[in-house]
């Protein structure tokens, strides 16, 4: 067993404002989503070009930081947003939902594309690359924070969390998420592919790996366990994107359609 090390979440302030580590990852993977996307924009055939790429990037982010909030709010937190209608603007109070971040990035992907002719699956194709190290660097900050720590263990990379053996759960989906869902999309994004499937790929593994690591967290308090004593509304959440991108998948590889790289 491991102890946690207790790390302070602020990084240093200066009266009423603070410098938190949780925002920093949150700068650190939109930095790496910027130099990645002008890495992809210089590839030959890229239907984003590198003029585009600051703008594809600012949208994405108020994709993310938009959607997010609202996603927890709506899916993890009603009941605070009911009691409090400027809860959603607290966000030193943590919540955010990648599920909700997902629709907001997928809903500012389809403005860029409506603004430049171009469809959405398109635009998704060349961002989903992009996305893996922001949710990894996510899943840190929130070892940091001392928040969504997995359930008890004896396995001895647990961590000693106030007194308990707990799974580190922040930091599986940092790995798979992050990590390991990085290499897959960028390996598989590297040669041509047909349309939709890069975005379907990104769907199908994020879906599995959070599927998976669930049978380690624990639940939201306020929503347990749904049915069957084990199903979380993320495992639900996660079943309807491996789904999705199965048929992203199925309905690409029928398609005359290819776009190199994206």
């Amino acid at each position: 067993m491991i102890s946690y090390p207790e790390i302070d979440p602020i990084i240093f302030a200066v009266g009423p404002f603070a410098i938190r580590w949780y925002g920093l990852m949150y700068v650190i993977g939109f930095v790496a989503a910027w130099t990645l996307a002008n890495r992809r924009a210089h590839m030959a055939g890229s239907l984003i070009k590198s003029h585009q790429v600051d703008d594809l990037i600012f949208l994405g982010m108020l994709g993310v930081i938009v959607g997010g909030r609202l996603g927890y709010c709506v899916i993890y937190g009603w009941e605070l947003w009911l009691d409090d209608p400027l809860y959603v603007f607290k966000i030193t109070q943590g919540g955010m939902s990648f599920h909700g971040g997902l629709l907001g990035v997928m809903s500012a992907m389809w403005w860029f594309g409506r603004s430049r002719q171009l469809g959405m699956w398109q635009v998704t194709d060349f961002v989903a690359p992009l996305v893996p190290i922001g949710l990894g660097t996510g899943r840190i900050g929130n070892f940091i924070n001392n928040e969504l720590w997995g359930k008890p263990t004896d396995v001895p990379w647990s961590f000693n969390v106030n007194g308990q053996s707990l799974h580190p759960s922040q930091l599986y989906e940092a790995f798979l998420e992050g990590l390991v869902l990085f290499l897959i999309l960028w390996l598989y994004s590297s040669k041509q592919r047909r349309h939709m499937t890069v975005s379907g790929m990104f769907l199908l593994w994020y879906g599995i790996f959070r599927f998976a690591v669930e049978f380690y967290r624990v639940p939201d308090i306020n929503l347990g366990y749904l049915f069957l004593g084990w199903v979380t509304m993320g495992q639900i959440l996660s079943a309807l994107m491996i789904i999705a991108g199965l048929i992203l998948l199925l309905s690409g590889n029928r398609s005359g359609s290819r776009e190199l790289r994206d």
